[in-house]
């Protein structure tokens, strides 16, 4: 096996609530090899996002806090890194697709000019060179007329181009790592093919490594090697991508592909059929249930499990999943 890219090991952060502090991300280990894409799904609020702030160094404090585990890029653990080092990093090394461009964009300045800020300051380029390189950005993620287009302010772009236009950006310095955080959300189905097929384009042309954020299955069966399963803050299963989906160990990620419409599927006399959903609510994290934090919802549910909280642990072959009573293979 190739050494790790990027490589987690129990990552803890913490938020500070007028209630007390909470651990939103809990012992979250996980490991992309270089040229590798990591999917990592789960429902809102289960702690995605978090964890990949948390990856990039900009968890806002207050209120969050990095409190525990090792983020360890290239080797060397981020999470000891003086701030300036980090800063220079980002952008550099490691980037980020952010889940909404039009409140990651700054409206008061044109895209050519957001996009050249970069590269001047980590490849040092002129003012001109730098304008050539983000028209040639803009080229290269297929905005149409990028001479043109690099003088728009965000407003002026509509929203495929924008998440686009935040696309080039991440990658204007040729970084070794790309998190992308859902990155077709609001998008409608046509344009998210396109970013999704962008993206898998250019990872193939850069070798680059991708973790990408979503809570779409489909675009996890299109586009991942490995998943990460998440659950209130805890990772309840990791498994090659064909493995998860052929045979998901955690009662939650099977409810998950269950509920994934199907074409083929009828109800009674050609009707279409109810969605399958997973009973109840994630539970908040300011008042966990003991032992298993699915046990409430969970069809698989034992006494062990209101007891015992389960550790994430080998399964079957390559597939760890966190619970007393898995899913038996079919």
């Amino acid at each position: 096996m190739p050494e790790p890219l990027l490589d987690v090991r129990g990552l803890k952060t913490q938020l500070s609530l007028e209630e007390g502090p909470v651990l939103a991300v809990d012992d979250v280990s996980f490991s992309i090899p270089p040229g590798g894409t990591l999917g990592v799904v789960g429902e809102s609020g289960c702690g995605k996002s978090l964890t990949a702030l948390s990856v990039m160094g900009l968890v806002p404090e207050p209120p969050g806090r990095v409190v525990g585990g090792s983020i360890r890029f290239q080797g060397e653990d981020l999470l000891v890194l003086p701030e300036e080092k980090l800063r220079r990093m980002r952008g550099r090394h490691l980037s980020m697709v952010f889940q909404e461009p039009m409140t990651s964009l700054n409206p008061v300045y044109t895209v050519g000019e957001q996009l050249a800020e970069g590269v001047r300051l980590h490849q040092g380029l002129s003012r001109t060179a730098a304008r050539e390189h983000a028209v040639e950005m803009l080229r290269r993620v297929g905005i149409p007329a990028p001479e043109q287009r690099v003088d728009n302010y965000p407003h002026q772009l509509s929203g495929g181009m924008r998440q686009r236009v935040m696309i080039a950006m991440a990658l204007a310095c040729g970084p070794e790592l790309l998190i992308a955080d859902e990155p077709t959300t609001a998008l409608d189905v046509t344009i998210q093919a396109q970013i999704l097929e962008l993206l898998k384009r250019l990872q193939q042309e850069r070798r680059m490594a991708v973790m990408l954020i979503t809570h779409d299955l489909g675009v996890v069966a299109e586009s991942c090697d490995t998943v990460v399963v998440m659950y209130a803050g805890r990772v309840v299963e990791r498994a090659p991508v064909k493995r998860l989906f052929r045979q998901p160990a955690h009662p939650y990620t099977a409810g998950l592909l269950r509920s994934i419409p199907a074409l083929h599927e009828t109800g009674g006399a050609g009707e279409r059929p109810r969605l399958k959903t997973i009973p109840g609510m994630v539970p908040s994290l300011r008042r966990l249930p003991g032992g298993c934090r699915f046990r409430d919802r969970c069809e698989r549910a034992q006494e062990l499990c209101a007891r015992v909280e389960p550790t994430l642990e080998l399964k079957r072959e390559g597939q760890d999943a966190a619970c007393h009573n898995p899913v038996p293979a079919p």
